[in-house]
């Protein structure tokens, strides 16, 4: 079968369908992913067909208009900011999806790709299977993933609501740009203003979901076709060996905690390390300091911290107390996968959610929004993670969980499964 995944956002969007193109491959597909130019060699190391997809996704979020926006921390205008930009690249990303789509048998995609993914394949009537790394399906067991997870207390309806919200959040701001596709490049006729989610292309069809149940079990209202796998992980530098200056540091005193906000943008980077590392001095902790897109800078360091550019995280975790970062759901799942505690520091969208799950499963102190970070709450939640026993067991005994999945392997098998049904 010959299988386009459309992967459109962040490195954090984008690598675990990397990880799925990869497993696809080894079981005889020919994957190609349809993505941004910036992951290109990322696709290609993993020996996968690469499409280009214009637009670069560090430009829009280090782009003033969103650092502003990110730091006010406003959904709904941080909704709107991404729907502008989205109508302006949606005619490039339908031609080139397109383009990469013409020969294809099936067209997976996630939220990022999902409007564009699902008006391509109903122009090449090709069936659709939808991937998505965090909850998108209605359900009673929880709030909607952009909701506050206090609305639980208003019972099932309410919950099932507050996803058709974060649905119709989604929809709108991309409603526009999804007439524009389908009237200039695809000559097909407007979605429903309440968007296309009863199409027979995925009414009823499977669904993926790449997470653990052991981090969210699959809720009892969810349909057979739908598939909480595990986590789709992509460990691509397995040779990968530390700068001698950090394997000196790691090994010249106990675990030290890790800090970093990956794609998040700050517009005071110094003010943050500055905040950081009062909070480390604080709690009297080691720390390695991810630089990160933000452009943190700590300028110099007590002998205590060490900074670095980039660190593999499947290899950096497992070394830590405690790790420090954004909530997002790569991030998360990393930090769950390495068996140590979580302190989730939310900046908008799905990051308070994943917040709020790690102090659920107790394995991470209540999450900290931006917003409200000092350097006091900070030191204080690092001295709740590192110094609890009981929540380092529970974070311990999740990530062996974890490791012992393979979500990879488990979504193959339902690919397999609609490729042996398409014949």
């Amino acid at each position: 079968m010959r299988t386009v995944l459309l992967a459109l956002g962040s490195r954090g969007d984008v690598q675990p369908f990397v990880a799925l193109g990869k497993g696809l491959r080894a079981a005889g597909h020919a994957v190609r992913v349809a993505t941004h130019g910036d992951y290109e060699s990322l696709v290609r190391a993993h020996g996968l067909d690469f499409a280009p997809v214009k637009g670069n996704v560090q430009e829009v979020v280090e782009s003033e208009a969103m650092r502003e926006l990110l730091a006010k921390g406003n959904f709904l205008a941080i909704t709107a900011q991404t729907g502008k930009l989205a109508k302006e690249a949606a005619l490039h990303w339908a031609e080139d999806g397109l383009a990469a789509s013409r020969d294809a048998d099936l067209i997976i995609a996630g939220i990022g790709g999902l409007f564009i993914g699902l008006a391509l394949a109903e122009k090449l009537d090709l069936p659709f299977l939808q991937a998505y790394l965090l909850p998108f399906t209605p359900t009673r067991a929880f709030p909607g993933v952009l909701l506050p997870a206090g609305l639980s207390k208003l019972g099932g309806a309410a919950n099932r609501l507050s996803h058709h919200f974060t649905r119709q959040a989604i929809w709108q701001g991309s409603r526009g740009s999804d007439n524009v596709v389908r009237a200039q490049v695809l000559g097909l006729p407007a979605a429903p203003f309440m968007g296309p989610y009863n199409h027979p292309r995925l009414r009823g069809q499977p669904a993926l979901y790449g997470f653990s149940p052991s981090v969210i079990a699959k809720p009892p209202d969810w349909g057979e076709h739908i598939h909480v796998t595990g986590y789709w992980f992509l460990d691509s530098d397995e040779n990968w060996t530390p700068p001698a200056a950090l394997q000196a540091f790691l090994d010249a005193g106990p675990a030290p905690v890790y800090i970093g906000f990956g794609s998040m943008s700050s517009r005071k980077p110094e003010e943050t390390a500055d905040l950081a590392l009062r909070a480390l001095q604080q709690s009297r902790q080691r720390a390695v300091m991810l630089s990160g897109w933000g452009g943190l800078r700590g300028g110099d360091l007590p002998d205590s911290v060490i900074m670095v550019d980039s660190v593999p995280h499947a290899w950096l975790f497992p070394r830590m107390a405690a790790v420090v970062h954004h909530g997002g759901a790569g991030t998360t799942a990393a930090g769950f996968r390495a068996g140590a505690p979580s302190i989730i520091i939310p900046f908008f969208a799905d990051q308070p959610f994943w917040g709020q799950r790690a102090a659920a499963l107790g394995v991470g102190p209540e999450p900290i929004p931006r917003k409200q970070l000092t350097a006091e709450r900070l030191a204080g939640a690092i001295q709740a993670a590192v110094g609890d026993a009981a929540m380092r067991q529970r974070a311990a005994a999740l990530g062996a969980a974890i490791r012992a999945e393979d979500g990879v392997a488990r979504a193959v098998e339902v690919v397999q499964g609609m490729a042996d049904a398409r014949r």
